[in-house]
């Protein structure tokens, strides 16, 4: 019997890859969007359903909907997310709640609807796509670096709650990919990058670096194939990096102590 697997934020960059992959290999696939005439998503295979997760109603219309046409929900994958370009002297209140609101709030409001579901079949996987960067900071980024510590703490803690459900959650560390994350899923404050701005050197400096990272990037692949081996090995990882900076800095992150470690991305970034 094919696995129920429910993606949010399947429209573009890693969550498309990740639908496109699991249905071609059979998967049961639905995949979120917040478009909700449905038309920004379509990939063979992969059912379209309307989840906003800023909002409560039309998630749990959403995981209703696949609940009445499966039977349940076998896998979650919380990939929903996008990032806060502000120098965290001129973040607002909406930017810092709006970041929060989709990458982690989010995050919290479709699993609580997926879990009594898993909880009653005693069996189901969340795995949340995280960043390397919810393990080490970089300058101008805190504020999606905060989101993404949170998910950690999320995957960590909840791993307890759901042992005596046979619940497995886990976390995959994105790297740097080529996607649409620069160009759709990148929200800047105007004052960071004004010309008036405080921070226009390390604006100047620092931008270029992680969008040529990202643009010119490599496909989100790695990312779908990931998701893919966590769903069926029972013994996979609790935390899976995935990309040239995952796996160089999160690596380098536990080798060394934190002054080291910090002195070291001060050098690779020019900062």
């Amino acid at each position: 019997m094919s696995k129920v697997v429910l993606i949010t934020g399947a429209t573009s960059g890693m969550g498309k890859k990740t639908a496109a992959l699991l249905a071609e290999e059979g998967y049961r696939v639905y995949g979120g969007t917040r478009d909700e005439s449905l038309s920004n998503l379509s990939i063979d295979g992969v059912v379209p359903v309307y989840l906003d997760v800023t909002d409560s109603y039309s998630i749990k219309k959403a995981v209703d909907r696949v609940v009445e046409s499966e039977g349940r929900i076998d896998v979650l994958v919380n990939n929903a997310g996008y990032g806060l370009l502000s120098a965290v002297e001129y973040g607002s209140d909406k930017e810092m709640f709006d970041q929060f609101n989709v990458n982690v709030f989010g995050l919290l409001r479709v699993t609580r609807e997926v879990l009594p579901h898993m909880r009653e079949a005693r069996s189901g996987v969340v795995i949340n796509i995280s960043s390397f960067l919810g393990k080490m900071g970089l300058p101008l980024l805190a504020h999606y670096n905060a989101t993404k510590y949170a998910v950690e703490g999320i995957t960590d803690s909840l791993r307890f709650e759901t042992v005596p459900f046979g619940i497995r959650v886990h976390s995959i560390q994105s790297g740097l990919f080529g996607t649409n994350f620069v160009k759709k899923g990148l929200a800047t404050n105007s004052d960071t990058v004004s010309e008036d701005s405080a921070y226009k050197d390390l604006v100047s400096h620092f931008v270029p670096i992680v969008a040529e990272a990202i643009n010119g990037g490599p496909d989100p692949e790695p990312i779908a194939l990931a998701v893919k081996s966590v769903i069926e090995n029972e013994d996979a990882d609790i935390f899976v990096p995935v990309g040239k900076e995952a796996e160089t800095f999160i690596s380098m992150r536990k080798e060394m102590d934190d002054k080291s470690f910090e002195m070291r991305v001060k050098e690779i970034f020019g900062i």
